[in-house]
């Protein structure tokens, strides 16, 4: 079956963003990653259509592509259907289906998730495992979880992208993440090592972003604000993640906001934001209340948030609010609260047309996530 140009996935187009000077001895992988995301966002086009799109010549790109398809990343889909005389042009296309990568969602508090998807972000195969009530038992856990999955995939696996709670630096080391124990845990060399296959690794929330900025259409320059047991942001700044200098950009949830007191927080501190909004916080003092005090509920939640992020929204300039949680609690009443929120708190010129929205990733943002931690790591397609 042949595959034209209207068959192609709709995507927004993205190039590559310039960065320092390509050394000689890194051109080819730029040019290899530059290809690739071409065809990821673009969808198949012939050898002179890459050609104009990535400004590299004719021979350059066929050497690249000759040595795609035989990597398995790439894939002849056909010929274009011809519009005039001459030779039809043959399509070429990112071999979506010709690796899988494998995601894992450790954010939950009861279980952990996984899933094995293709490298367009579809999820194939699913798999859960419970949290073990001994910490000493959760690595052992999350090792047999991602073996499980590798099993199950069917087909080379690119790699394992991990979305954990906590602070994780860029070499996937988890410098913190109390609630599952770990303390400076090489996880993604342990995942590694245990699975033979690449491991990256990164905070549940900064993965979540880049899901929806790969897969969901948002804007180079936004915030996602992730809202579960806890409460953490991921950022991207020119569409790239931004981390911070000790990779804990985003950990919103222990800001104080407000002086009027609130309730306790785990951490020992009055009015935490994670304190007002977390889903077990909010949603005791909500099944207490009637639906008049759930509004002013709400809504108070909602301009909770709006002070925590109206400073980064100035600061950085943002685009965009994107919250990731039940969006029976955090759609409405509480996403325009925060909205207004920021809008009065931030100068108006520039910040009356920002958007706070709910993703519609869903509950797979996560996973989704990593498959794109693994696409950019390992391809160089974001």
């Amino acid at each position: 079956m042949t595959r034209t140009e209207a068959d192609a996935p709709r995507r927004t187009t993205r190039t590559r963003r310039p960065g320092a000077k390509i050394l000689p001895e890194h051109a080819r992988a730029h040019n290899r990653a530059l290809v690739l995301q071409s065809l990821f966002h673009g969808g198949a086009m012939s050898r002179a259509d890459l050609a104009r799109q990535t400004a590299l010549t004719r021979v350059t790109i066929s050497d690249l592509v000759s040595e795609l398809i035989a990597d398995g990343f790439v894939a002849e889909r056909g010929v274009r259907e011809a519009a005039g005389p001459g030779k039809p042009a043959i399509l070429i296309d990112l071999a979506r289906d010709g690796h899988r990568i494998v995601g894992l969602d450790l954010s939950g508090s009861a279980t952990f998730t996984g899933a094995v998807l293709t490298l367009d972000g579809e999820i194939v195969a699913r798999h859960d495992v419970a949290v073990p009530a001994d910490r000493r038992d959760i690595l052992a856990a999350v090792v047999g979880l991602a073996r499980t999955l590798v099993a199950d995939a069917h087909a080379p696996v690119l790699g394992i992208g991990v979305g954990t709670p906590g602070v994780v630096d860029d070499a996937g080391v988890v410098l913190a993440a109390p609630g599952l124990g770990w303390d400076h845990l090489d996880l993604g060399t342990v995942l590694g090592e245990a699975i033979g296959v690449p491991v990256l690794v990164a905070n549940d929330a900064n993965a979540a972003v880049l899901a929806e900025h790969t897969f969901g259409g948002a804007g180079d320059d936004i915030i996602l604000v992730k809202v579960g047991r806890g409460v953490g942001a991921g950022l991207l700044t020119g569409g790239e993640p931004l981390r911070g200098a000790r990779s804990a950009a985003g950990e919103i949830g222990h800001v104080t906001v407000g002086t009027d007191g609130g309730p306790a927080c785990a951490c020992g501190k009055i009015g935490c934001l994670e304190a007002w909004l977390s889903i077990p916080s909010l949603s005791s003092r909500l099944d207490a209340a009637d639906a008049t005090e759930r509004e002013g509920l709400l809504r108070d939640a909602g301009e909770r948030l709006g002070i925590a992020l109206a400073p980064i929204v100035g600061a950085l300039d943002l685009s965009e609010i994107i919250l990731s949680g039940p969006s029976e609690l955090l759609d409405g009443t509480l996403a325009s609260a925060a909205a207004e929120t920021v809008r009065t708190r931030t100068l108006a010129t520039f910040h009356d047309e920002l958007q706070v929205r709910m993703t519609e990733q869903g509950q797979d943002i996560v996973l989704r996530g990593a498959a794109v931690m693994v696409l950019s790591g390992r391809l160089g397609v974001s």
